[in-house]
């Protein structure tokens, strides 16, 4: 028995980590413990404390499993440069608020080990060592919130629990409290990403920090929680628990609806997508007598990339590629992988085709500066170019996205025929 849990242990994909990972992840594992044992004395366990937590423990133990077949949809469907959504803070974050420190450090490791123990199929665990390192986060951004309230409280823990509800200035507290313990879990994590995953940019790093806010609707619904559990009739929580049900759904319906649109490769639009964007381009543009471009581009001789290097190779141009061309358009404009090698712009309220032409001209002086490094070789792939058709509506003829795209796509043609590496505007 002792053999096979040894086994487990050094099997961990932690040990195959980059040094700089693997020490990252065992200092915050560390610092988490550390601060635990700090913090765990500051104030006594009193009966009523350990009421509340089994009040809490129970209402944590059915909102997992309540949502854990959601949660499970989410954690498969999650990028990996993604930070993950932990809405399990609503529990951690009440126990901070009400209960003593080291309550509330056991709330966190509870809620972490009954949602590894229902919601993760033994036929595909999540790493170990990624589900402690997160656990541990959370437990850093918990002391650091409890060090806030027993310093700006007058009483820690016992200002809610004297039967009255806080004043202005602990409301300030809670909250400041709360919101370090994000913003401390969430960056620990952020470097952790970024370490495993280097970004290209802040940009990249930062593209699903939006659904960071639902954490932080999740923390604030956790002092809702804390108040309910102290001021009122412990029962009110089932309400919470059933907010909680809704909400995970509302994050794997809007985690799906951002997959439908991104594709996998590229990180752009999918094509669905792209063609409903230029749809409403388009619409309005009619009702605002305005206009809208479009650029199709082909990356030339991309079969003999693939052909030699490979498909995975491959992916990686179009990756650089796509990166490009975010780099090189506006907020508005909308970029989409249209198939195999080939892109799509749309371009809203342009005001010339030969204003369109310059955008596009840009775009294929840019590509040749691209550099793709090889994995696991010492070569690289360079010296890359595009060739761009172009189209304005509104134009004679031009009266849908589909008619837009048939004079872009001619365009495009007229480059590849006149020797690649070109810009055409379609005819007026």
């Amino acid at each position: 028995m002792r053999g096979r849990v040894a086994g487990w242990f050094t099997g961990w994909r932690l040990w195959r980590l980059p040094s700089h990972v693997r020490m990252y992840v065992l200092l915050v594992n560390v610092v988490a413990v550390g601060t635990t044992l700090a913090t765990a004395w500051l104030a006594p366990v009193r009966q009523i404390d350990l009421i509340r937590f089994g009040v809490l423990a129970v209402c944590a133990a059915l909102a997992i499993e309540a949502t854990r077949h959601i949660e499970r949809q989410r954690e498969y469907s999650r990028a990996p440069t993604v930070a993950y959504v932990d809405t399990k803070a609503v529990w951690s974050i009440a126990a901070v608020v009400a209960l003593p420190a080291i309550l509330a450090s056991a709330m966190v490791v509870l809620t972490y080990a009954v949602a590894w123990w229902r919601i993760w199929p033994r036929e595909r665990p999540v790493l170990p060592h990624r589900w402690i390192f997160s656990c541990a986060s959370v437990l850093c951004g918990t002391q650091a919130a409890v060090a806030v309230l027993a310093l700006g409280m007058h009483e820690y823990p016992g200002v809610l629990a004297d039967g009255f509800g806080p004043g202005l200035v602990d409301l300030i507290v809670f909250v400041l409290a709360a919101g370090l313990r994000w913003a401390i879990n969430t960056a620990l994590v952020m470097v952790a990403i970024a370490l495993s995953s280097p970004p290209r940019s802040f940009a990249d790093l930062f593209s699903g920090f939006g659904d960071q806010l639902l954490e932080a609707g999740a923390i604030g619904l956790g002092l809702v929680t804390a108040a309910l559990l102290l001021l009122a009739n412990p029962l009110i929580l089932a309400g919470v628990v059933i907010a909680l049900v809704a909400l995970h759904r509302g994050l794997l319906l809007t985690q799906f609806q951002r997959d439908a649109r991104t594709d996998v490769t590229t990180g752009l639009a999918t094509k669905r997508w792209w063609r409903t964007v230029a749809e409403r381009y388009l619409e309005r543009a009619r009702a605002n007598q305005d206009s809208v471009g479009v650029l199709l581009l082909d990356l030339d001789h991309f079969k003999a990339i693939n052909d030699t290097y490979g498909h995975p190779t491959g992916d990686l141009v179009l990756r650089e590629i796509a990166l490009s061309l975010r780099d090189e358009v506006r907020e508005q404009d909308v970029c989409g992988r249209w198939g195999g090698e080939e892109f799509a712009i749309a371009l809203p309220d342009i005001p010339s085709a030969e204003h369109l032409g310059h955008i596009a001209d840009r775009i294929r002086r840019r590509i040749p500066q691209v550099v793709v490094a090889l994995p696991d070789q010492d070569s690289v792939i360079s010296d890359l170019t595009v060739s761009i058709g172009c189209a304005l509506y509104p134009a004679k003829h031009l009266s849908s996205v589909d008619d837009v795209l048939v004079a872009a796509d001619a365009a495009l043609y007229r480059a590849k025929q006149a020797g690649r590496n070109r810009v055409e505007l379609a005819s007026a």
